[in-house]
């Protein structure tokens, strides 16, 4: 009897325990209610289990459809990823290549990527975003873009895959004028100490991360949207935060900006995360898409 499984029953099964009704997954899937009712009657027939807990109000997915519900999900991706694969093998040359680029990763090494990519697609427009944190996650959900570098382990999903790329290191720091600069006696920094002063921290685009901080250790905050403005203000004296190396190094080494050894943001107040270039397994790449992608896994390797 299992060999009578639907893609259809599954994607039925998904889209009830993912809106919480039968008649919200109707809705989702263009179908009756009455529809959606029977192919779940008959994929738990054919599996010979309960997938809900009809009894309420709404549907509840029982122990085993809880269980049932992860495989079938694992099932839908594989389809989806065999179908864009074969998609891919008739694709022609793509008019655009879409990348969001985390604001923690090189722009210019994303720069250096494209220059190599035209030369063998010139007549490929390329069109880039450059946001923080969940940005580039979400670009990719809503299919704005085929290429994402996303940096840290924070954002994930089953439906994408994720190639290591390089690591990026980022360091807490505050200029050289701060008063948190002043009569530490060279001695490291404690959370207390920073609780008087502001922290300058990047604002999420998206609402993948509603509710939730990232190295957010004072009270005080003053929130922005873009890297740069993060830079400019630290640099300024309005606050301390955290900053990738390869854009404050020459700050560093010019004195402007100045380390802070605080523990509670990492060894030496520096934190290191992965890099990776992702894309969607249920979206074809085009052939300067994947060249793309090569490019840059490939320039981060001679420059490890």
């Amino acid at each position: 009897m299992l060999d009578a499984l639907t893609l259809d029953q599954m994607r039925t099964f998904i889209a009830i325990a993912d809106t919480g009704s039968f008649r919200a997954a109707a809705q989702r899937l263009s179908r009756v209610q009455s529809g959606v009712s029977v192919a779940i009657a008959n994929l738990e027939a054919q599996l010979g289990v309960e997938l809900f807990d009809r009894s309420g109000h709404r549907p509840v997915l029982t122990p085993q459809g809880q269980v049932l519900l992860g495989n079938a999900r694992d099932i839908i991706v594989r389809v989806d990823a065999l179908r864009a694969k074969a998609r891919g093998f008739a694709a022609g040359v793509e008019t655009e290549v879409g990348i969001a680029v985390d604001t923690l990763f090189p722009v210019q090494q994303v720069g250096r990527a494209i220059s190599q990519m035209r030369e063998s697609f010139p007549s490929v427009s390329v069109r880039v975003q450059v946001v923080p944190l969940g940005g580039p996650l979400e670009a990719l959900r809503q299919k704005r873009c085929a290429l994402s570098i996303m940096v840290g382990e924070e954002f994930r999903d089953p439906r994408i895959r994720f190639d290591a790329l390089t690591s990026i290191t980022q360091v807490a720091v505050v200029a050289s004028g701060h008063p948190l600069t002043q009569g530490k006696g060279g001695r490291s920094l404690e959370a207390l100490d920073l609780a008087d002063h502001l922290q300058i921290v990047l604002s999420d685009p998206s609402l993948i991360s509603e509710g939730r901080d990232f190295g957010v250790i004072s009270p005080q905050t003053c929130r922005v949207n873009t890297q740069d403005a993060k830079h400019n203000l630290i640099l300024g004296g309005v606050g301390w935060g955290r900053l990738p190396f390869w854009l404050v190094e020459r700050d560093l080494e010019q004195g402007r900006l100045v380390r802070m050894n605080v523990s509670a943001l990492g060894r030496n107040g520096e934190v290191v995360s992965e890099a990776y270039i992702a894309h969607r397994l249920d979206e074809s790449m085009g052939p300067a898409t994947r060249q793309l992608a090569d490019i840059l896994i490939n320039l981060t390797k001679c420059s490890a």
